[in-house]
């Protein structure tokens, strides 16, 4: 019996996980002919005219800023330099205990200002809002610190614009991106309510005045190997769930959205560490009861450049947050799971996110406890068992190798020979520790999930790296 038990868990771990790699197989392929669609519509005349335009739709840039000190001016003068007709970049600290607010007051000279405010959105208290004179464009509010969904409502709340992009405070806009990315609102107005952007890893790129003029990678294997996810999460992930109209996140590191669709469905939940997730499937479960037209886009070479972790322990914070948020996500619209209602989304999309990325994490953790097991009872087919995982390994480095491919076929950012073998060396080693690690920082974000933890953890910046 107990044999007979092992044998059939055995059975649909390995089912579940040819499921899983199936499906990012076939996202890969959805992806590529994207990729190669895009490329063909593509051309520079269409952002000079998007420039000419005088249908060209005002931006407000949305900053939250929470001890940012480190990397705040470079930030800062990134949105300055921007290639867009008319924008405003409006950062807001959010009652940091750093010299983020001084910084900004005394690199921009900074003079506050009279405002009346309509509180179309719930924040904390608005402490002051500056300019600068000698940068036009800059707006800086200045907060009661309530939290990064909480400064973003703030943000919109005193926004003059119809557009509002929402980024990271570390975060470096290439200069033509806001102009590819706000494409969608002129060209499907009515419809188009979010557009997303590709997330590039910054960390040992070489910036200067706010721009990335060399693009390179980390010395830290850490920062490699999360290179390597953010190719596929961006460049397959979300470029193939688009293509089925079926996205479900926009991340918060970038991403533009029609302001009055962001206060229709009541702006950034207060009550997640998943903000950014929450709002588009907010949007998604609105709209699609509503039976209305809407069209949510993901734009594969618009680009914005991050830090991310170098270190364990913050990485592990990270993970372990964005796992409660997609969790807070996908339990607060479980009544999209499997409705007709929802087209596309409800049907294949939320439930592929419910069963493989939610719950992946105690099936793999299931896996590498009954495999074991079923071996020691001797039950366990080792051919097979050798064969199957050769092939998940084979598949993850396709996936890799794939993301890495259209990379270069996009925009050719990593030219060095060497860098590109890098890339690819790191999707074959992540599998021997990382992904393990990845997966256990996961699981216990379910745990913490359940026992009801909120907080954020605290997230460590350093400046970014300059020419030399």
């Amino acid at each position: 019996m107990i044999n007979t038990a092992f044998f059939i868990i055995d059975l649909l771990i390995l089912a579940y996980f040819a499921v899983i790699n199936g499906t990012y197989l076939l996202l890969l392929f959805l992806s590529y002919f994207s990729i190669i669609r895009y490329r063909r519509l593509v051309r520079f005349e269409q952002w000079r005219r998007v420039i000419q335009s005088p249908r060209s739709l005002p931006v407000t840039i949305i900053a939250p800023a929470y001890n940012e000190e480190a990397t705040i001016v470079e930030s800062v003068k990134s949105l300055l330099m921007l290639q867009y007709p008319m924008f405003e970049a409006l950062i807001v600290n959010d009652g940091s205990d750093d010299r983020t607010m001084e910084i900004l007051k005394s690199t921009f000279d900074l003079r506050k200002i009279p405002v009346q405010l309509e509180e179309k959105l719930k924040c904390q208290d608005i402490l002051g809002v500056y300019r600068s004179p000698t940068n036009p464009n800059l707006v800086v509010v200045d907060k009661s610190n309530g939290g990064k969904a909480d400064a973003l409502n703030a943000g919109v709340n005193v926004s003059r614009y119809p557009l509002v992009c929402a980024i990271d405070a570390d975060s470096l806009i290439e200069g033509r991106a806001l102009l590819r990315v706000t494409q969608p609102f002129l060209e499907e107005p009515r419809t188009t309510v979010a557009v997303g952007g590709v997330v590039r890893v910054a960390n040992g790129c070489h910036i200067e005045g706010g721009r990335v003029l060399r693009v390179r990678l980390s010395k830290s294997w850490l920062a490699m190997f999360q290179t390597v996810e953010y190719l596929r999460a961006f460049l397959f992930g979300r470029t193939g769930w688009a293509a089925i109209r079926s996205l479900l996140i926009i991340s918060g590191a970038f991403g533009v959205f029609k302001k009055s669709a962001v206060i229709e469905v009541g702006g950034y939940s207060h009550n997640t560490v998943g903000e950014d997730m929450e709002l588009v499937v907010r949007m998604h479960h609105l709209f699609r009861r509503q039976g209305r037209k809407y069209q949510i886009h993901f734009l594969p070479d618009t680009v914005c450049w991050t830090q991310v972790p170098e270190s364990l322990k913050v990485l592990a914070r990270q993970r372990n947050r964005w796992h409660r948020g997609l969790m807070d996500s996908l339990l607060w619209h479980r009544g999209m799971l499997f409705n007709p209602k929802y087209g596309t989304v409800g049907m294949i999309a939320f439930p592929f996110f419910l069963f493989f990325e939610m719950l992946g994490p105690i099936v793999e953790l299931a896996g590498y406890v009954i495999i074991p097991l079923s071996y020691a009872l001797g039950i366990l087919n080792v051919q097979f068992f050798f064969l199957f995982l050769a092939l998940a390994i084979l598949l993850g480095v396709v996936l890799s190798t794939g993301s890495v491919a259209m990379e270069q076929l996009l925009s050719r950012r990593y030219l060095r020979i060497g860098e590109l073998a890098k890339l690819v060396l790191g999707g074959i080693l992540e599998n021997f520790g990382y992904r393990q690690l990845h997966t256990w920082w996961r699981f216990t974000g379910i745990v913490d999930y359940f026992r009801k933890k909120t907080t954020w953890g605290k997230m460590e910046r350093k400046a970014f790296a300059t020419v030399k």
